[in-house]
């Protein structure tokens, strides 16, 4: 049996009972950027909202890089892989999000189309990672997204119709892509970095495509409102720094399959927070939705 040297200890293992709670943490607070797309949105336009969100977040995670001596990628292939699947997951995703929201389209109708990326990344997975997909997950992934349904359908039905549903559609099609590809690019490619320096490498690059589509499509105005600036510092220290972290944990410990099923339980953390804050209504059908998706992600997950 060997022995440490003297003076050294082995490294701590990471709490047991902390790892569990990830994925639960990491739902709920996913599930308040719809409410801060909401608080914030009347008051910038949604890519000038993002642009100033990547600005402070490289602000703050650069300062904490520099300050801990993180460590940074050592090729430039690392980096590479690592920027794009921060433009993936962040600039198209965030930015699909946000301009279908600021169209007219219902928050819950949002998160019903990226609802889609389970089964897509379900899709994926087997071709692209080598990942086999268990009858038994999709099942999971059927009753998940049928759950999600459930719990939108109301908001379905009160949607506009025609061109007009097609217009407001689109920017969240373009978000479900965006964040699927992004979940098995990153899985691929680059599934373990320094959060600290990784962050700034990921929104770098979100930060510049952002700003310069901006620039060419919004008038890029901000009224200055408590209401913004709260939902503002809101995304920055919960979304970006909090729920992507544990964002970036999740992928690098589990498969694709099992972090995309979470995202199933974002319409319905939304819808109960709606319910919290806004008083919004949850008929008898959203709380069987809710139930059916909860059940469905145990399966997918089990």
């Amino acid at each position: 049996m060997s022995r440490l040297p003297t003076g050294t200890a082995p490294n701590p293992p990471a709490p047991p009972a902390a790892s569990p709670l990830f994925p639960l943490l990491f739902v709920l607070l996913w599930s308040t950027g719809f409410i801060g797309a909401k608080f914030g949105l009347p008051d910038a336009g949604p890519l000038t909202f993002l642009s100033l969100r990547y600005v402070l977040v490289l602000v703050l995670m650069g300062g904490v890089a520099l300050f801990t001596r993180a460590p940074w990628p050592a090729t430039r292939q690392a980096w590479l892989h690592i920027g794009v699947s921060g433009l993936l997951v962040h600039a198209v995703y965030l930015g699909g999000v946000f301009t279908a929201i600021s169209h007219g389209l219902p928050a819950g109708v949002t998160a019903l189309v990226v609802g889609l990326q389970p089964v897509l990344t379900a899709l994926g997975a087997g071709t692209w990672l080598g990942e086999r997909v268990k009858p038994a997950q999709w099942a999971g992934l059927g009753l998940g997204f049928a759950g999600v349904a459930l719990v939108v359908a109301h908001k379905v039905a009160a949607t506009a119709t025609g061109g007009a549903l097609v217009a407001m559609l689109l920017p969240a099609v373009v978000a479900l892509l965006g964040i699927t590809a992004g979940t098995l690019y990153q899985k691929k490619f680059c599934p373990a970095f320094d959060l600290r320096t990784g962050s700034v490498i990921q929104f770098l690059p979100c930060l510049v495509v952002t700003a310069l589509v901006a620039g060419a499509t919004e008038t890029m105005q901000v009224h200055w409102t408590a209401q913004f600036a709260f939902a503002l510092g809101w995304l920055v220290l919960v979304l970006s720094l909090g729920a992507v972290s544990l964002l970036n944990v999740l992928i690098r410990r589990g498969s694709a399959v099992n972090v995309a099923s979470l995202f199933y339980l974002t319409p319905p953390t939304t819808a109960l927070i709606a319910w919290a804050l806004f008083g919004e209504t949850l008929t008898g059908l959203a709380l069987v939705g809710m139930a059916l998706s909860v059940y469905g992600v145990w399966l997918a997950r089990r």
